[in-house]
């Protein structure tokens, strides 16, 4: 239905229109908007209301209207979908911005709005609005997807005609996408993090004020809060009802929950987010248009794991989504680092095609000058002293062994001692006092430059095309810090992530076939927004697998476990010097998009064979692990994780028991098997192709010493009602249950 409306003078005395509501429903979850005049103002978000007869959503809207308050605006507060100070609203209002320091007090008001369903589930709906003190138009959407994902856009346009009456352009400084929160919700869980370290969670209870998470480093960073979610207390994995909000943008980045005393009209809080702009980064003159990232919203009553499911759906719902087997990857960084060597490398691929290997990927060092992280950097041109006949005999060698051949870049960054450097020292991001301290001996390319955009994708597609490469891992090793350009130093945080995305997208448009990676020293530019355009993860630079179990564990609260690059390192990690058993580090890497990180071709024989029967599993067991549910139990204190993928059918799923250290318990006691039927009944085996893990007692329990040896019937009720007892592994070890359901 579409319908046009006049703007009308709030305080008119002529009645307004009859209300009317627009209910979109999706998996569970329902929005139920009123179209109230002069906005609309959401009534629920949360579990599905069912179907609604008219009467019903009346009274819905009825009991919406909270008291008037004493020492308070003369009629009840309203938390419109676009909250400002004309509602009496005195928290975070939708947007701030000004002419020329005038136009500061925005009244928006409804011209338009739009609604259509999805016969697949939920639907979209557009409320079209104007604001007159600013000549402003804008535009909010509302799509519930099939997955009960809830993704809101907005965009906020200069009226063609605003030149008639303001000629200062509009100097917008944020744009904020809010929804309202019941009162139970009170505990909130968001990330923070470092190189090697990302998304580490914290939590806290909410209080009055603003929880406000700022992300200022041209990326979305390895502290991004990713997915910011309020629950009931105690909130879990298996349990707790939650509400969560993801900004799906690679560049600067706000989030916030706000709580103040008056509440937010008959809601209690407000949960958001958004871009974070930099002061004059967006001025609309008439007719520009500034669109906000879009933010996805998710509630589940089933806890973490409830919303881990809609994102995943979400995700592998996605046209663009990876549809063929994930291959395994082996990478030379941690091989080789710097010192390319045709031979050595030709040894390496053809170790790598005996044990399993799918993709080889080049990293580092094949670029002209580059000797270290220190030059180069700019130059995408092969080495010729190191590489006179080119990239031709190692990738032709191969794609002769049957694997797919892969090359990292970082098109984004220049080192000072590179060619193009001292070519374009004007294509270097910075003010004009100029740059600031290196990072890594490297600095920023000012994407927004035409000709620096031209430049790299003439260069990567050059590659790309004379090598037959079908996978680029894309790094990004530095924050943006004073991302200014042009004689009046704009900023350009914002342009510089839609240059990145125009160029994402033209390479992609020119081989359609190429799947990208998206790196930025690790899991530092991991977003919804880059993933539009790539097609994997690189979840983290630690591949200590006792680092990367709580790191996979957490990046896959929002992505599926085919898109998180889990690599094998050598025994001593690379990152933290700890030394991790072999099948520790086998099953870790199990769980995501697996592969190599490290010289195999000085691995022993006995550490071959088992990298061999490593990636025999993984392509045994990829079509459950991309496929089935993310499920993770919820256990008392640290010393112990379980987590696992379960079929979408149920039919089948694949858990790791893990100890991560020592506890004062001697034994976990019974513990369940999350997301299994209690009513069906299954078979149970461990399997031990990486090797038995180490015990830290005598024995194990009974039912685990046969399931070693044939598979093990029981029922749905032991499994996940009373649950097992469980082994007690040495620290740092893990233990992988396979279950079939039994007809």
């Amino acid at each position: 239905m579409i319908t046009d409306r006049q703007n009308q003078d709030e305080d008119s005395a002529a009645p307004h229109p009859a209300a009317r509501t627009v209910h979109l429903r999706a998996a569970g979850t329902s929005l139920l908007v009123e179209l109230t005049e002069p906005v609309p103002r959401v009534l629920h978000w949360g579990a599905d209301l069912g179907e609604l007869p008219e009467q019903d959503a009346a009274a819905l809207a009825l009991t919406a209207e909270g008291p008037v308050l004493k020492n308070a605006i003369d009629r009840p507060r309203q938390f419109t979908i676009w909250p400002t100070e004309a509602d009496g609203w005195s928290g975070t209002p939708a947007h701030q911005g000004h002419l020329a320091g005038t136009a500061t007090a925005p009244r928006p008001a409804t011209t338009a709005t739009s609604y259509q369903a999805d016969p697949a589930g939920g639907g979209e709906l557009i409320v079209a609005m104007s604001d007159c003190a600013g000549s402003l138009d804008i535009t909010v959407t509302y799509r519930l997807e099939p997955s009960g994902v809830l993704a809101v856009g907005a965009e906020i346009s200069r009226s063609a005609t605003a030149r008639d009456r303001h000629s200062e352009p509009y100097d917008l400084s944020a744009l904020t996408t809010l929804l309202p929160l019941p009162r139970r919700a009170t505990e909130i869980l968001d990330f923070t993090g470092k190189w090697s370290r990302e998304r580490s969670p914290q939590r806290r209870p909410l209080v009055h004020g603003t929880h406000s998470r700022e992300v200022r480093r041209g990326k979305s960073g390895p502290d991004s809060p990713y997915l910011l979610t309020v629950g009931v207390p105690g909130f879990g994995f298996r349990s707790g009802e939650v509400w969560a909000v993801h900004v799906a943008w690679s560049g600067d980045q706000r989030y916030l929950v706000e709580q103040l005393p008056e509440g937010a009209g008959g809601h209690a809080s407000v949960l958001g987010g958004g871009e974070l702009l930099r002061s004059g980064e967006i001025r609309l003159g008439p007719g520009d248009t500034y669109r906000a990232p879009v933010c996805h919203f998710a509630w589940s009553a089933d806890g973490l794991d409830g919303l881990a499911d809609r994102f995943h759906d979400l995700l592998r719902a996605r046209p663009g989504h990876p549809r063929t087997p994930r291959p395994v990857v082996l990478n030379s960084w941690e091989a080789v680092y710097f010192d390319h060597d045709l031979d050595r490398l030709r040894r390496l691929a053809e170790r790598a095609a005996e044990v399993g290997v799918e993709r080889f990927v080049l990293d580092d060092g094949w670029f002209t000058g580059r000797r270290s992280d220190r030059a180069g950097l700019g130059d995408w041109t092969v080495d010729a002293d190191v590489w006179p006949d080119g990239l031709f005999p190692l990738a032709d060698h191969v794609r002769e062994l049957g694997m797919e051949f892969g090359l990292w870049v970082e098109p984004e960054m220049v080192n000072p001692d590179s060619e193009l450097a001292r070519a374009h020292p004007d294509w270097i991001l910075g003010p004009t006092a100029g740059p600031g301290p290196s990072s890594r001996h490297q600095y920023v390319l000012d994407l927004a430059n035409p000709e620096v955009e031209a430049y790299l994708l003439d260069a990567l597609d050059r590659l790309v095309r004379e090598y037959g490469i079908g996978y680029l891992k894309w790094d990004h090793n530095r924050e943006l810090h004073e991302a200014v350009h042009g004689a009046d130093d704009r900023p350009v945080s914002h342009a510089q992530v839609i240059a990145l995305y125009r160029l994402l997208d033209a390479l992609r448009a020119r081989h359609p076939g190429l799947e990208i990676e998206s790196c930025a020293s690790g899991g530092g530019r991991i977003d919804l927004g880059i993933l539009a355009r790539t097609d994997r993860v690189w979840t983290s630079d630690c591949n200590d697998p006792l680092e990367r179990q709580s790191i996979q564990r957490w990046s896959g609260q929002l992505l599926p476990p085919e898109l998180l690059g889990a690599h094998v390192g050598p025994a001593a990690s690379h990152t933290t010097a700890r030394v991790a058993s072999h099948s520790f580090r086998l099953a870790t890497a199990l769980f995501g998009h697996p592969g190599i990180e490290q010289d195999i071709t000085g691995c022993t024989p006995q550490e071959l064979a088992r990298l061999t029967a490593w990636t025999a599993l993984y392509r045994e067991l990829r079509p459950l692990l991309h496929s089935g549910r993310t499920v993770r139990a919820d256990l008392p204190g640290e010393a112990t994780a379980l987590h696992g993928v379960v079929a979408r059918d149920g039919t089948a799923a694949l858990y790791a028991w893990v100890r991560l250290t020592t506890s004062p318990e001697a034994q976990s006691g019974r513990v369940p098997l999350p997301g299994l039927d209690p009513t069906a009944h299954y078979q149970l085996r461990i399997r031990t192709d990486l090797g038995h893990p180490s015990l830290h007692q005598a024995s194990g329990p009974s039912w685990f010493t046969r399931a070693q040896e044939t598979w093990l019937p029981l029922p749905g009720t032991a499994l996940t009602l009373a649950g097992l007892p469980m082994p007690t592994l040495n620290p740092e070890q893990a233990l992988l249950i396979e279950l079939r359901k039994l007809p």
